[in-house]
């Protein structure tokens, strides 16, 4: 062979191998599943496959299956009724059309008693997106709200009470969403119609909760640029899940710029495991109103700047009871092993209410460890002013007591967590009204081992992106190496859900990533050591002769 032309193929090798690190998969999402290319797929109008149910919104007609030969458009409000399902195809792609008036953005909501399988795999994800969004990771990170988003309905238990939630009133934006005991209505929508409510009436003879509860599977699924304002205060999130019960799978969910917040959970018993959320402009993991789910290796990263993201508020933000009134059962979710990554925002703006890691609001109660949190303004910030106590591995704080002054005391453990970067580890209400006595600090670094770090070893949370281009021009790194030591710390139960995991964060220090492959960041290349290792790399659908010889000048090239 010529000199010129070996020359010529290391090129072609290294532009094929940079341009599928970058943007793997996408032009070409579901090949290896024998799907057509995105841009060959001809589209559907989910509206046609429903019933007319008013000029925005409509009901599936009957078990729906989507196949990945299709692009699938919502341009309504599609609801999945009772008793039926939808099944999506893994490589299939769902596009949300956007609209002008806030009423009229288009959402995918499953009621009560409905169901949605969506179980993609890790070379063949399901992706929900924008209609405008190319699918080759071109589309601007800022592009937040273009669609609602997806919407879970269950029958698991939350603590509204028409007395203290409601009644729920349209348009109303005071967090009021109760329409009966035990019954609400999804924040942002503007009517009490049935088809978005969630729960159970407990005023019905015989109505009762059900916390095994299934609405089906969420598994390899990518949800980008949701998040539309219905209504003023009432905005949508990626993935919103209201009483969902634990039989629902959702396992490697990927939430990409998100207008509100990543997922936001009113009541429920449901886990999640696996989930990225990165880029939103509120919120990443919100709950209230009773949650007591589990969660474990979960990963979120803001945009890298505060004007990019002028929202961006905290990691977890932790309510029982969006109204303070003390009703049970208290939210209580347990959580090993996350990872969260702020963008170093400083400034409260009227619609932060922390810039927290950790937020913790209104009698929540739940434990989380062995996690690590960097780069926000807060990594535990308590709020004093909104008549609640915490009791921190069960003593309570000498310098945190409600306004009534009552003994409304719950459990809420932070322990053996890795805090790094953060202007404050702990604060009392954003370090406003109260101030930390020498045996609180006692309590949160020695007692309940966490622990401040300057820096971690292997462990990079400065990172810098073009909103509008997304390029990537400094990679986070969110594997600490060596791995941070859990000795003495709480371990995952088994039950059947946690995994065992000797180490802090939601990576482990040795084998595959697995934000690898599938995931947003190995696409748009956010994440170091998260780039694919694709066969394929002509992409002519076959893996043979010809991308071996591209592929010899790339031997030794890091990723998983």
């Amino acid at each position: 062979m010529k000199k010129e032309t070996i020359t010529k193929l290391v090129a072609v090798a290294a532009i094929a191998v940079t341009s599928i690190t970058s943007g793997f998969a996408q032009s070409n999402l579901g090949a290896s599943c024998g799907c057509p290319p995105v841009a060959s797929r001809p589209t559907v109008l989910v509206s046609t496959l429903a019933t007319n149910g008013g000029a925005s919104d409509g009901e599936l007609l009957a078990n729906t299956l989507f196949t990945c030969d299709h692009t699938y458009i919502l341009d309504k409000k599609i609801y999945v009724p009772n008793n039926l399902s939808l099944t999506i195809m893994p490589g299939t792609v769902i596009k949300g059309r956007k609209y002008s008036t806030a009423d009229s953005a288009t959402t995918l909501n499953v009621e009560v008693g409905g169901k949605i399988f969506a179980s993609g795999t890790e070379d063949c994800q399901i992706v929900f997106t924008a209609e405008a969004d190319p699918l080759d990771g071109s589309f601007p990170l800022t592009n937040r709200g273009q669609w609602g988003g997806v919407v879970i309905a269950g029958k698991a238990t939350n603590n509204l009470t028409l007395a203290a939630n409601g009644p729920f009133v349209p348009n109303a934006a005071n967090g009021k969403l109760c329409v009966a005991n035990g019954l609400g209505t999804f924040e942002g929508f503007a009517s009490s119609n049935t088809k978005d409510q969630f729960g159970v009436d407990l005023t019905q003879p015989g109505a009762a909760f059900d916390d095994n509860d299934n609405s089906g599977i969420l598994k390899y699924v990518s949800i980008r640029f949701a998040g539309a304002i219905l209504t003023v205060g009432g905005e949508l999130n990626g993935l919103s899940l209201g009483s969902v019960g634990r039989g629902t799978t959702i396992e490697h969910v990927d939430i990409i710029s998100s207008a509100d917040d990543a997922v936001e959970l009113w009541g429920g018993t449901v886990n999640l495991k696996y989930c990225s959320f990165m880029f939103g402009n509120d919120d990443n993991f919100d709950w209230d109103d009773g949650y007591s789910g589990k969660a474990q290796f979960i990963f979120a990263l803001q945009t890298d700047t505060a004007g990019a993201s002028p929202d961006a508020d905290n990691g977890f933000e932790m309510d029982a009871d969006d109204q303070k009134s003390n009703l049970f059962p208290r939210s209580h979710p347990i959580i090993f092993n996350a990872t969260l990554i702020g963008n170093g925002k400083r400034k409260l703006t009227s619609d932060n209410s922390g810039l927290a890691a950790i937020e913790a609001k209104e009698l929540t109660e739940g434990e989380i460890s062995n996690s690590v949190f960097a780069h926000f303004r807060y990594g535990f910030n308590i709020i004093k002013t909104l008549g609640s106590r915490v009791n921190v591995d069960g003593e309570a704080w000498n310098n945190w007591s409600n306004t009534s002054g009552s003994a409304k005391s719950g459990t809420l453990k932070i322990k053996c967590n890795a805090f790094v970067g953060n202007i404050m580890d702990i604060a009392i209400d954003k370090n406003a009204t109260g101030t930390l006595l020498a045996s609180d600090t006692a309590q949160f670094y020695t007692t309940d081992k966490n622990v401040h770090y300057a820096a971690i070893p292997g462990f990079d949370y400065a990172w810098a992106v073009n909103d509008q281009t997304n390029v990537v021009s400094h990679q986070v790194d969110v594997t600490p190496n060596p791995a941070l030591s859990t000795t003495g710390c709480p371990v995952a139960p088994v039950d059947g859900f946690f995994t065992a995991a000797p180490y802090k964060g939601a990576f482990s220090s040795t084998g595959q990533n697995w934000l690898s492959n599938w995931s947003y960041a190995s696409m748009l290349g956010a994440v170091g050591g998260t780039a694919p290792c694709p066969t394929d790399i002509n992409q002519d659908g076959i893996t043979n002769n010809a991308d071996f010889l591209l592929l010899l000048n790339e031997f030794n090239v890091s990723c998983h």
